[in-house]
């Protein structure tokens, strides 16, 4: 993938470090590094990149941008004036996105393992640690989610059917379809 900035020259394992680094905190563990989200996600970016410095994890912060505008799931994003950032969904961490209920498309798709099917089909998809349970609009991506474990198994949920039975649906500013639950009758 091209530089986001041609002068700048970044080690691909130092994105993916980086990422996971942030995403680690943004996400799940904003006071190791002593942040404080705000009600909506958002961190100053000075702050943020402040913290990291002073833990061994110096970024710059046009490796920052660098790392926010290249990365392939888009997690993270920057505020309008480019002042603050924040993880676009996945927090297990009190956030409210303001992200607002949006018509789901018929179908979407979860990925996950055939170990994990018995739960699933006796309690359905449920949130585990995070704010809400995560799906994907095509099976591709929800394919690639399962992968992340072993062999995938792509469920297909009739997300119309639960939008017409009064179920809610957000979806996040990189596309991850948001739903509080998935109950066992809408998976197939």
């Amino acid at each position: 993938m091209e530089p986001i900035y041609p002068f700048l020259i970044m080690d691909e394992k130092k994105v993916v470090k980086v990422s996971k680094y942030l995403s680690k905190h943004l996400r799940h563990e904003p006071e190791r590094l002593g942040l404080v989200l705000d009600d909506a996600g958002w961190v100053p970016v000075a702050d943020l990149l402040a913290a990291c410095g002073s833990r061994g994890m110096t970024i710059s912060l046009d490796e920052l941008r660098h790392v926010v505008a290249t990365n392939n799931k888009r997690r993270f994003s920057f505020s309008a004036d480019g002042l603050l950032i924040r993880a676009d969904q996945g927090h297990s961490v009190p956030v409210d996105l303001a992200l607002p209920v949006t018509a789901p498309p018929p179908l979407l798709y979860h990925g996950t393992v055939a170990a994990a099917l018995p739960a699933i089909r006796a309690e359905g998809l449920r949130p585990m640690n995070r704010h809400d349970v995560h799906l994907s609009p095509d099976v591709e991506t929800a394919r690639a989610v399962g992968a992340r474990r072993g062999k995938p198994v792509i469920l297909v949920i009739d997300a119309q059917r639960m939008a017409d039975d009064g179920h809610e649906f957000r979806v996040s500013t990189n596309g991850v379809w948001l739903t509080p639950e998935v109950p066992p009758p809408y998976l197939s």
